[in-house]
């Protein structure tokens, strides 16, 4: 792992998973920073937006998010910088405008439900993977020892997230990882649009080209 080519990344994972183990044994801790919409209408507590997205339900939930962040986030980190996207400042504002956007969608549906609560890396994990195909749409990741194109893994993921949105199982908000998979591609097209809109022909040549293994 290079801590050096993805700092703000590997930064993000870092207080994932201090403040995920913190939340695993003690209750108090999750109480207080879980997304739960009914609390943040009347006692107007809107940190939870941010601070819901850096605690997660288990181990295989925070394993899952943040093996997804580190592989596509340290391709956002650079791609953001290497293409003049910004760099920093626009990853960071991706990764927490995608916590919040993509929790307003649960927040408007449960404002008046004081059992529903939710947490998890969730909405900016999913923007920061839809992000990347734009770039990269053929690039590949290994899911259990098979490799899948990003672009590939991407729609696999988004239908999950709509089937266990579905299902409504858990404290996990799986209508934040379709909102927040609409946003990245929303906020890197804008970006890319405003700062280096020279991008968009090689972007639709690659998309329109299929290729495997790279």
């Amino acid at each position: 792992m290079n801590f050096a080519g993805a700092p703000i990344t590997f930064l993000l994972i870092a207080i994932n998973v201090i403040a995920s183990l913190i939340g695993f044994s003690n209750a108090d801790f999750i109480d207080k920073t879980i997304m739960w919409p009914y609390r943040i209408k009347r006692k107007k507590q809107y940190y939870r937006f941010i601070t819901s997205g850096f605690i997660h339900a288990d181990f295989i939930h925070l394993i899952f998010n943040m093996f997804s962040f580190y592989f596509f986030g340290s391709a956002i980190e650079y791609y953001f910088a290497q293409y003049g996207l910004g760099g920093t400042a626009s990853y960071l504002l991706l990764y927490f405008l995608a916590l919040i956007i993509s929790d307003i969608p649960s927040y408007l549906k449960h404002q008046n439900d004081d059992n529903y609560r939710a947490l998890g890396a969730s909405g900016a994990v999913s923007a920061v993977i839809f992000a990347c195909i734009l770039f990269q749409p053929w690039g590949t990741i290994l899911i259990y020892f098979i490799p899948m194109p990003f672009i590939v893994f991407a729609f696999l993921y988004l239908g999950y997230c709509i089937y266990m949105s579905k299902k409504n199982l858990g404290h996990v908000n799986h209508d934040a990882h379709l909102w927040g998979s609409l946003f990245g591609l929303i906020f890197t097209a804008v970006l890319i649009t405003l700062l280096s809109p020279q991008l968009f022909p090689d972007i639709i040549q690659e998309l329109s080209h299929p290729h495997f293994g790279r």
